[in-house]
C-alpha cells in the first residue's frame, strides 16, 4: 500500500520514484521559500513605502504658508485676506487636508485644496488624544484611516497654532489605492520571476538529479544479480559520493562475511558428508571381517580348535581396532568441542626423555637420533604431548625402511615458541597430498601407505592437539628427502 504524503489531500499519492521524490521535495521547499521572501517583500515595501510618503507629507505641510490655514472672518479688517482671497493649494487629486479645533470642530480643506474626496474623519477622542501625543517635530509617524465610503486614507498629523494660543491638529492624508498598486506590481513581478525561477530550476535539477542518483542505480542493479550463489559480486565503490562510497562499503563487507560463512558451511557440509563415509567404511571393514569369522565357525570351524584360536584371534584384532577407531573419533569430537586439558608447566626436554626407551622399541632396527635443547618450559597436557609425539613417531615408524631407516626428533625455541621436529627418511609425501595429510581418514596409497592398518586419524588428531594448546603443526616433504613433521608451542620462560 502506497502511504500518503503527510500534510497533504487524502487523495494525493506521493512519487515511489525517490528522484520523482526528491525534485517533488525540493520544489516545496523553494516554493515555501519564495512564498516567505514574498510575504516579507510585502510587509517590508508596504511600510518602507508608506514610511517615505509621510515623511513627504510632512514635508510638504511645512512648506505651505502659515496664513492658508486662518479661519474665515478670524481676522477680517486687520490686513489678513480672507479665505476667498487665498490661492488654491495644488496637490495631488488623492490628498486632503483637515484642521481639527479644541472646541471639536472638524473642517475639511477640500475646496481648497481640490481633493477629489473629502477627508477622513475619526472621532473626537481620538483626536484630542493626538493632540497631546503629536509632537511638534516631523516623524514620520503616520495612521491608517477608514473614510466614509470605505476607503483606506494614510494620515499625518502636525499641531498647528502660534506659542500661548489654543493649538489645533493639522490632518493631511492620502488614499492608500495607488500606494498599494505599486506594491501589488512589484509583487506580481516578484512573483513571475519566482515562476521563472522554478521553471529553470526545475530543467536544471532533474539532469542533476538523475546524474547524482546513478551510483544508487548502480547498487540497485548489483543487487539484484547477487544471490546465494554468486556471492562474490560486489558493489562498486569509488563513485565520486562520500556516502554512496561508504554504504558500498558496508555492503561489500557484509557480502565478504557472508560468502566466508557460506563457504565455510558447504565445507562443513562436505567435510561431514565426507566423515560419515569414511568412518562408514573404516567400521564396515572390520565388522565384515569378524561377521565372516563368525559364519566360518557356526559351519563347523568351532568343532576345530585350531581354526577355533585362530578365528578368535582375528576378531579379537578387529574388534581392538574398532575400539581404537571409536576412541580417536571420541577425542576428535571432544577436540572440536571445548577440549578439557589438565595443563601445568612441563619441561618438555625432560618429557620426551620419559618417552625415549618405548620410541627406541617402537624403531626397532631404524637409526634414531635426539637433539634436545633444555630448559624450555610450557604450560602443556603432559599426556596430550605425549600422544602427539607418539602420533609422529608412529607415522614416521611406518614409512621408513625397517632396517635402514633413520628418525630424527629434534627440539629447539624460535622466537616465542618452541618446536618440536620428527624427521624421517622415508618416501617422503608427494606435493599434491601434502595440504591433506591432516584431513580425517586420508589416505595416500601411492606414498604414504599404511602398513599397519591405521584409521587416518593419527595427524588429525595431532593437528587438534597442538592447536587446542594454541600452537601449530606443518609438514614440509623435499623430493627425495623424506617427511618433517613441525609443531609450535608457546613458551613459558627457559630455565
Amino acid at each position: 500500500m502506497i502511504a500518503r504524503t503527510r500534510g497533504l489531500p487524502g487523495n494525493f499519492r506521493a512519487p515511489r520514484s525517490l528522484r520523482k521524490q526528491l525534485l517533488a521535495v525540493s520544489l516545496l521547499i523553494l516554493s515555501g521559500l519564495l512564498i516567505l521572501i514574498g510575504v516579507l517583500q510585502y510587509v517590508l515595501m508596504r511600510n518602507f513605502i508608506y514610511s517615505n510618503r509621510a515623511e513627504a507629507m510632512e514635508t510638504q505641510i511645512r512648506s505651505v504658508p502659515y496664513d492658508f490655514f486662518n479661519l474665515p472672518g478670524e481676522v477680517n479688517g486687520t490686513g489678513n485676506r480672507h479665505p476667498g482671497d487665498r490661492r488654491p493649494l495644488l496637490l495631488d487629486a488623492h490628498t486632503t487636508i483637515a484642521i481639527y479645533s479644541p472646541d471639536g470642530s472638524f473642517r475639511d480643506l477640500q475646496e481648497e485644496t481640490l481633493s477629489a474626496s473629502p477627508a477622513p474623519r475619526m472621532s473626537s477622542a481620538e483626536y484630542i488624544r493626538l493632540l497631546k501625543l503629536t509632537p511638534d517635530k516631523s516623524t514620520g509617524d503616520y495612521r491608517l484611516i477608514t473614510a466614509g465610503d470605505g476607503r483606506e486614507h494614510l494620515a499625518v498629523f502636525m499641531k498647528l497654532g502660534r506659542p500661548g494660543a489654543a493649538r489645533m491638529l493639522l490632518q493631511m492624508s492620502v488614499e492608500t489605492g495607488p500606494l498599494k498598486d505599486v506594491i501589488l506590481r512589484q509583487l506580481l513581478i516578484y512573483g513571475a520571476l519566482s515562476v521563472a525561477a522554478l521553471l529553470a530550476g526545475l530543467l536544471l535539477y532533474l539532469p542533476a538529479l538523475r546524474k547524482t542518483l546513478i551510483p544508487l542505480s548502480n547498487m540497485g542493479k548489483s543487487a539484484q544479480i547477487i544471490d546465494a550463489g554468486n556471492l562474490n559480486v560486489r558493489f562498486p565503490v569509488e563513485q565520486g559520493q562520500l556516502e554512496i562510497d561508504q554504504l558500498s562499503q558496508s555492503f561489500n563487507g557484509m557480502l565478504e562475511r557472508l560468502e566466508i560463512s557460506f563457504q565455510n558451511e558447504r565445507e562443513a557440509k562436505e567435510q561431514m558428508r565426507r566423515f560419515a563415509a569414511d568412518a562408514s567404511h573404516e567400521l564396515r571393514t572390520p565388522l565384515t571381517s569378524i561377521y565372516g569369522f563368525l559364519e566360518v565357525l557356526l559351519r563347523g570351524a568351532a568343532d576345530n580348535r585350531e581354526q577355533l584360536y585362530s578365528a578368535l584371534n582375528s576378531m579379537h584384532g578387529e574388534a581392538r581396532r574398532i575400539n581404537k577407531l571409536v576412541e580417536d573419533l571420541l577425542l576428535l569430537a571432544r577436540m572440536d568441542g571445548a577440549p578439557q586439558l589438565r595443563v601445568k608447566h612441563v619441561l618438555l626436554d625432560e618429557l620426551i626423555e620419559e618417552m625415549r626407551p618405548q620410541l627406541l622399541v617402537l624403531a626397532g632396527e631404524r637409526n634414531v637420533l635426539f637433539d634436545l635443547s633444555g630448559g624450555i618450559r610450557c604450560l602443556v597436557d603432559p599426556d596430550q604431548i605425549k600422544q602427539v609425539l607418539l602420533n609422529l613417531f608412529h607415522n614416521a615408524v611406518q614409512h621408513t625402511d625397517a632396517e635402514h631407516g633413520s628418525i630424527h626428533i629434534s627440539l629447539h625455541v624460535h622466537g616465542e615458541a618452541a618446536e618440536l621436529t620428527v624427521k624421517d627418511n622415508g618416501s617422503g609425501i608427494s606435493a599434491e597430498h601434502l595440504p591433506h595429510v591432516f584431513d580425517r581418514f586420508y589416505r595416500s596409497d601411492s606414498s604414504r601407505t599404511r602398513k599397519y592398518g591405521g584409521s587416518g586419524l593419527g595427524l588429525s588428531i595431532t593437528q587438534a592437539i597442538a592447536e587446542a594448546h594454541q600452537g601449530e603443526i606443518t609438514v614440509s616433504s623435499p623430493p627425495g628427502e623424506g617427511a618433517c613433521f613441525k609443531v609450535s608451542l608457546p613458551v613459558c620462560r627457559i630455565s
